[in-house]
Order: C-alpha cells, then sequence, then structure tokens
C-alpha cells in the first residue's frame, strides 16, 4: 500500500499529533501522554506518519524524538492552493458587492 502525505493528515489523532511537532521535537512518550490512548496505539500512528514521509524519527539514547518533515506537508500547500485562489476571488467579489451596496444612496 502507498502511503502519502494525504493518507497522513486523514486521520484526526496524525493531525494532532503533527500539530504538536510544530513547535519542537518530542519523544514518542511525551506524544503519547496528550492522547487518551494506549502508547502502542500512539506508536502505530508515528509509525504511520512516518512511513508516510512527515515526520522523521531519531534516536536518542533509550528515547525516540519525532521531527516534523514540513517538505513532505508542502504538497498538501500545493494541492490547496486552487481553492484558496477560488475563494480569495469569491470574497473579493463579495467585498466589491458590499462596497457598491453601501455607496448607493438610500
Amino acid at each position: 500500500m502507498r502511503r502519502d502525505v494525504f493518507n497522513a493528515i486523514a486521520d484526526p489523532t496524525r493531525r494532532s499529533i503533527l500539530m504538536s511537532l510544530t513547535s519542537e521535537s518530542q519523544n514518542v512518550n511525551a506524544l503519547a501522554d496528550k492522547f487518551d490512548m494506549t502508547r502502542q496505539a500512539v506508536s502505530l500512528h508515528i509509525k504511520y506518519l512516518q512511513e508516510c514521509g512527515v515526520i522523521t524519527i531519531k534516536k536518542e539514547g533509550r528515547e525516540r524524538h519525532c521531527n516534523l518533515d514540513v517538505e513532505k506537508l508542502t504538497e498538501v500547500a500545493d494541492w490547496l492552493e486552487p481553492f484558496r485562489k477560488m475563494w480569495t476571488g469569491k470574497l473579493n467579489q463579495l467585498g466589491e458587492l458590499l462596497d457598491e451596496l453601501q455607496s448607493k444612496p438610500k
């Protein structure tokens, strides 16, 4: 089974793990403490994220530290760009319409 960045963000737990890693790297135990599930379940999500290429794991002694690999996440941003442009255009049109309606005499 091919796993990619879209598989990584498909699950809410995996998205939460990714959000937790935006500020700093964390070890697996610290991440597991944030969730109401077993450490083993969190470890499976972490392994999945690693297979998708969105995190890297570095062993430091007995601990495994997870780091976010933002380069891979640019695929999501690139995919979302046409939708962002579409909504920006629609909001600009709405703003122009509101300006036009406000400028009309009552």
